[in-house]
């Protein structure tokens, strides 16, 4: 992975309605998509936001005529190598944003039954690279 220019969580609104998660920036010229291009939504007149056409994940911001790249850090192969380290747009953060690590914490399969996990297949791209994408549909 490229050396980050920031690792973190944005509060401020856009990002959170467009996303809600950490971020990486990056220099473009340091990034590779590794499974085709995004397409991409204008989302105001200096912002485009980039986005899986095949399944809809959102993938990175990048405002016009900057060369970073804000980039959802869970789209990453590891996004455990990209902790976030700041906050920005605090300004905007949400009343209960600074309660979460102190709720009550539970794994999937502590509130889905067998069955249900059992039907979960994802149509997203897998964190590794794939020949064919996307799964026919007989694939598991």
């Amino acid at each position: 992975m490229a050396e980050p220019v920031f690792t973190g969580g944005c509060q401020c609104g856009a990002v959170r309605y467009s996303w809600g998660a950490a971020l990486v920036s990056v220099p473009g010229a340091q990034l590779a998509w590794t499974c085709g291009r995004p397409a991409e939504f204008r989302s105001s007149a200096i912002v485009a936001r980039g986005f899986c056409a095949s399944c809809g994940t959102p993938l990175h911001m990048k405002e016009d005529g900057d060369p970073i790249f804000e980039i959802a850090i869970g789209t990453l192969d590891n996004p455990e190598l990209a902790p976030p380290t700041e906050q920005a747009g605090v300004e905007a953060e949400l009343s209960w944003f600074k309660s979460m690590p102190d709720l009550p914490r539970q794994r999937t399969q502590d509130y889905r039954t067998l069955e249900d996990l059992a039907k979960l297949r994802s149509l997203q791209h897998p964190d590794h690279d794939t020949r064919d994408w996307p799964p026919s549909k007989s694939s598991p």
